[in-house]
């Protein structure tokens, strides 16, 4: 269960962070109130997971599952470039955290 939590967390990290491109530097109400509650979420859900998954593996999976997500909503929402070394990188994010999920007991 914690890891799902975990990946909850992420999922509200990805939210919060693209809502902070909407939110115009926090003066566009709506968006701002959205990011505000997708950080409170991803630190609640954070919280949860850190029960049991070690710190600096959850933090590390946490915040890849963030960066890979901001980097895709940036492509996909911004028209954000798409280069070769681009997706090289979030390639060995993926990796890392996979290293990490698999190397934790």
């Amino acid at each position: 269960m914690h890891w799902i939590y975990l990946l909850i967390a992420g999922f509200f990290e990805i939210s919060w962070a693209v809502g902070l491109k909407f939110s115009h530097g926090f003066t566009q109400i709506v968006p701002s109130v959205l990011t505000v509650a997708g950080m409170v979420a991803s630190f609640y859900f954070l919280a949860l997971a850190l029960r049991s998954l070690p710190l600096g593996t959850a933090y590390a999976i946490w915040t890849g599952i963030g960066t890979i997500g901001t980097v895709v909503f940036g492509i996909v929402l911004f028209k954000e470039p798409v280069t070769v070394m681009r997706l090289f990188c979030i390639a060995l994010i993926v990796c890392g955290i996979t290293g990490l999920k698999l190397l934790t007991h």
